[in-house]
């Protein structure tokens, strides 16, 4: 069986390859993908994106973004992907105590500011569960 599947982001295409599964991060909590699946259109949060391939799991910590899936392929737009090997931890952990800090200063004020921040915040730990996944 196989699906082919593609990850992009705004600056470039991540992956395009064919699969054997995938599983996305949903805003409803995490759904697995196989070929011949129903056709739909879902809204991705913050993080774990895995695929397998060849018998191996790949995974990647993404952003926000959209899933489009057809029986055949499974596209996801994201406004980030990264592998374990990207991932700078101190910096990710940096990122989450800066925004969480700005966060406390912005809620109750600037509604769209709080949601940029929790979104920022969210994207930084599915970065770091990731990464501490590995050790």
């Amino acid at each position: 069986m196989s699906l082919q599947l593609e990850i992009v982001t705004p600056e470039k295409k991540i992956f395009s390859d064919t699969v054997s599964d995938v599983y996305l991060p949903g805003v409803d909590g995490e759904m697995g993908i196989l070929e011949l699946h129903a056709a739909l259109v879902t809204a991705l949060a913050p993080g774990e994106l895995r695929y397998l391939k060849d018998g191996t799991v790949h995974e990647l910590a993404i952003g926000s973004g959209f899933a489009e899936v057809t029986q055949e392929k499974v596209s996801v737009l994201t406004d980030s992907a990264f592998g374990d090997d990207d991932i700078d931890e101190a910096a990710e952990e940096k990122a989450v105590a800066r925004a969480e800090n700005k966060l406390v200063e912005v809620t109750g004020k600037d509604a769209e500011e709080a949601a940029y921040l929790q979104d920022v915040i969210a994207t930084s730990q599915a970065r770091l569960l990731l990464k501490r996944k590995r050790r």
